[in-house]
């Protein structure tokens, strides 16, 4: 159920993302800026990044609905079936070989199938997607606390970030990836999801697995995760930014 259309979250939204440095585009455009527009706009993001950790508690939760509020179909956005030749060999099998593998800066790298992953302590919540398109939706997820799998590979003390690698290149370009830091990853509602409204989670919505991070916006929860990368800061990822829509200009923080 959307409630995209109540004027106070329309504004509240926009304020999130102006204040952090990002514009509002329909269907999320390349972003073009100088590079002194884009130092203001990275520091703007540190400090409301700073400023909302002031103001809320570690474990602060997102707000979670009823039953009753739950959408009759999660609509789903960005890549809604890649194409890569990999995933696609996945998919048809039903994911029965797919791997998420977990590396980086850990103890003990892994690699967990979805069987693994379902045998893993979980969390169902009902909570909203927020869009930067302008538009919301109310879902129920099921998956695994993403602080118990981190726990499992033991995470290095000069970790800071966990980077979610992913199967889509948006509009055929480069690969989607996005990043948490361990504060985030490790709060109680970030999930790896393999379920939406008691069914398993489907392709369009980021199957077999997809993060939820519900204090951050929509594009922050990448789907179709095949690998998951503990490290220290992003200098060999992309352009450095932490994200696919972070290296065209939008905030890292994304938080609402």
């Amino acid at each position: 159920m959307s409630d995209s259309t109540d004027p106070a979250r329309r504004r509240f939204l926009a304020r999130a993302l102006l204040g952090t440095g990002t514009l509002l585009l329909a269907g999320c455009d390349r972003l073009s800026r100088g590079d002194a527009l884009q130092r203001l706009f990275d520091a703007s993001d540190a400090l409301s990044a700073r400023a909302q950790r002031l103001l809320a508690s570690r474990e602060a939760l997102a707000r979670e609905y009823a039953p009753e509020a739950i959408a009759p179909s999660f609509r789903p956005n960005g890549t809604t079936a890649p194409d890569d030749p990999t995933y696609r060999r996945l998919a048809a099998d039903g994911f029965r070989d797919w791997r998420l593998e977990v590396g980086g800066l850990v103890e003990r790298p892994a690699t967990f199938s979805l069987a693994e992953l379902r045998a893993l302590p979980a969390r169902t919540q009902i909570t909203r997607h927020d869009c930067v398109e302008g538009w919301s939706c109310i879902g129920q997820w099921t998956g695994v606390v993403l602080g118990e799998l981190l726990d499992r590979v033991g995470v290095r003390d000069e970790a800071r970030f966990v980077v979610f690698h992913c199967a889509d290149r948006y509009r055929g370009g480069d690969r989607y990836y996005e990043s948490l830091d361990l504060r985030e990853a490790y709060h109680p509602q970030t999930l790896l999801a393999y379920g939406l409204n008691d069914a398993e989670l489907p392709i369009a919505n980021g199957a077999p697995l997809r993060l939820r991070a519900e204090r951050r916006l929509g594009y922050k929860m990448a789907k179709y995760l095949m690998r998951l990368e503990l490290v220290a800061d992003f200098a060999h990822l992309g352009r450095g930014r932490g994200g696919y829509w972070e290296d065209r200009g939008y905030s890292w923080w994304a938080g609402i």
